[in-house]
């Protein structure tokens, strides 16, 4: 029974999958011990494909191990039926494909399913907003910064920074490396506000 179960889950096709799957297997026991990162960030580029399968806001590496184990789940099942029949080679190849196949959309769609109670167990961050600049202290970054021009780098909460444009509504003398308060943001020109931070200027 064992010999049959082992010669079908490693046979053509679920072999294909079964691979996957002991890398699936692998990369949870590793997150488990603490060697790999298990929360499944984000990953570049694949953030429209799950959103267009629609099972975006739930992690890459889920998404990824729960469409491996359905499919292969399904191909197995599909296998044990291909191997009741006595077709030719070139046939049972091309049944296989099928099967393949047909495992994989299975897999996909009962993800899906899935998708939406899995989803809050992981909520998503806030999303930044230029809004959280305001009432930060920022350093200007150009020569000067007037009514029109000038550039500050400002420290968000995370302790992550950017360059952002700004702008003063006053005369005041904001040179490179002295410090500002942002106070507003202008959405239609996209640029902050700044006024002197240092009460010698």
């Amino acid at each position: 029974m064992l010999g049959e179960f082992i010669a079908t889950a490693f046979g053509y096709p679920t072999a294909f999958l079964s691979v996957l799957l002991l890398v699936v297997v692998l990369y949870w026991l590793l997150a488990a011990v603490g060697v790999l990162d298990g929360d499944g960030g984000e990953v570049g580029g694949l953030e429209g494909v799950l959103a267009g399968l629609g099972v975006d806001g739930v992690p890459v590496t889920v998404v990824l191990s729960l469409v491996t184990a359905f499919s292969w789940f399904a191909c197995l099942g599909g296998s044990v039926l291909l191997n009741g029949f006595d077709l030719s080679s070139p046939l049972t190849i091309v049944v296989g494909l099928v099967v393949l196949l047909v495992a994989l959309v299975v897999g996909v769609l009962l993800t899906r399913l899935l998708a939406w109670p899995v989803r809050k167990l992981f909520p998503n961050p806030p999303q930044a907003s230029r809004n959280d600049f305001i009432g930060r202290p920022c350093v200007i970054r150009t020569g000067t910064v007037t009514q029109t021009f000038g550039q500050a780098e400002v420290t968000a909460s995370d302790g992550s920074s950017a360059v952002v444009q700004v702008r003063q509504p006053g005369q005041d003398p904001l040179v490179a490396g002295s410090t500002a308060l942002i106070f507003d943001y202008d959405g239609d020109g996209e640029f902050f506000w700044v006024a002197p931070l240092d009460p010698n200027l």
